[in-house]
């Protein structure tokens, strides 16, 4: 099994430190990139300018951003709970906010993990290493559900 990695980010500074994170600690998954949440569902969906891959395995893992363009983080995270398809995918919601209320709506709207983005360096690398660790070797991913 292909397991796939959906980051959805639009710092694009972010983009790369995770990549670069994810790359050093020698985690070689695909990342796909979605860079706001309107995106990130066309993908999930198969829907606008990700329509051909309607029959290609969904994503192992969901790295979520908060604070998205056109449609934020929780919206996203709301959208993926309440569709058949997309609905057991585990999500990360990693994101730079310190409101407590994120963090109780990303929990109530069905997040598996909530992690407050590092802003030094080294401790941004461990979050992802981690992070990568559990989600991509240690955790027993919910059985694949292709798009029919």
């Amino acid at each position: 099994m292909n397991k796939t990695i959906l980051l959805v980010e639009d710092n694009p500074d972010d983009v790369k430190l995770t990549l670069r994170a994810f790359k050093r600690n020698n985690m070689l998954n695909p990342i796909i990139v979605a860079r706001d949440g309107v995106e990130a569902l066309d993908f999930l969906l198969a829907r606008g300018a990700y329509a051909e891959r309607a029959s290609k395995s969904l994503p192992t893992l969901i790295i979520l951003d908060l604070k998205l363009p056109r449609l934020d983080g929780l919206g996203v995270l709301k959208a993926i709970r309440d569709d058949e398809q997309t609905r057991l995918i585990p999500v990360v919601v990693m994101t730079s906010s310190k409101e407590e209320q994120d963090l109780i709506q990303s929990y109530s709207l069905g997040a598996n993990s909530y992690v407050r983005k590092p802003v030094n360096f080294a401790e941004f690398l461990e979050a992802v290493r981690v992070l990568g660790i559990y989600w991509m070797m240690t955790n027993q991913p919910p059985p694949e559900r292709n798009a029919t």
